[in-house]
């Protein structure tokens, strides 16, 4: 059974909340210093007949390295974490900090893949991946470059020169991947991307992150519905409670390193999501949820 980090909220919430040690196996050494930092950082929205609190304070801390998952209620506010995070929307108190800068509006830095895939149809799949580099002026044969290493990181090289309506959804999703990678941004925010596949193209587009992630360690954090895709992709966990979105738990989750009874080493998919350790991890986060 994984270990449980912490799950007392006012521990969570507290500034002077130590780092975790950097002691598991596949991510960085040095974790002494957050690349993202959200101090007391919440969210009150103006409605008609008054205001609506989307997101209760919340203070946490983002490793180099680490892949996130957020789970929780339908509602409950894990895309409006995620946009406070991305510099789409202010926050109405706190600071989300990022590299030790207040963020204070989007940034290339911080890439942004969404549930879908909204590609530029006029353009061809390596013109999607290259408008990043190309609106930063990259001259032409290095924004090649950069698009055709990223089309082969997502296996999708041979449909280069192919318009994106004539892929499938999950393709089109990789180009959307692709296309966020290509301006190297250090953290990428995923909010419920393959919610609009089918189970099968899902699982192969999980096994497609989980891949370019262990080879390339970004800082990922992804929200999504799957408790089962958050306890095999992630190396950490935050349970959300209902809308106004708190964090009512913050677990560990070994399984996208191999899992605890594999000594670190990957296995086929469908092995790990049958190991009784990762069943009754699940379990132990839905029944966060189900509260």
């Amino acid at each position: 059974m994984p270990r449980r980090l912490e799950t007392d909220l006012d521990a969570l919430s507290s500034p002077g909340r130590e780092p975790r040690g950097s002691d598991q196996p596949g991510l960085p050494e040095d974790r002494t210093r957050p690349l993202l930092e959200l101090h007391d950082v919440s969210l009150t929205y103006a409605v008609r007949k008054g205001s609506l609190r989307a997101v209760d304070p919340i203070t946490l801390n983002v490793h180099q390295g680490e892949f996130v998952c957020v789970v929780g209620p339908s509602g409950c506010g894990k895309t409006t974490l995620l946009r406070l995070i991305a510099g789409f929307l202010a926050p109405t108190t706190g600071t989300v900090i990022d590299s030790g800068e207040p963020v204070r509006g989007p940034d290339a830095r911080r890439g942004m893949v969404f549930q879908q895939s909204h590609l530029y149809p006029w353009l061809t799949v390596r013109g999607n991946v290259e408008f990043g580099p190309r609106s930063r002026r990259v001259p032409r044969k290095e924004r090649r470059a950069i698009a055709d290493r990223y089309l082969d990181l997502v296996k999708l090289t041979e449909f280069a020169d192919s318009r994106v309506w004539e892929l499938s959804g999950g393709m089109q999703q990789r180009v959307a991947l692709a296309r966020v990678l290509a301006n190297e941004p250090h953290i990428l925010l995923m909010d419920e991307p393959f919610g609009a596949l089918d189970a099968l193209t899902r699982e192969h587009m999980q096994d497609e992150l989980l891949a370019i992630w262990r080879n390339t360690r970004p800082t990922i954090v992804l929200v999504t519905h799957s408790v089962e895709e958050a306890a095999y992709l992630a190396t950490r966990i935050l349970v959300c409670s209902d809308r106004p979105a708190r964090i009512i738990a913050d677990l560990e989750a070994p399984f996208s390193r191999g899992g605890p009874s594999t000594n670190g080493t990957a296995q086929e998919p469908r092995a790990v999501k049958a190991l009784p350790e990762f069943v009754a991890f699940r379990e132990e986060v839905l029944r966060y949820i189900w509260r």
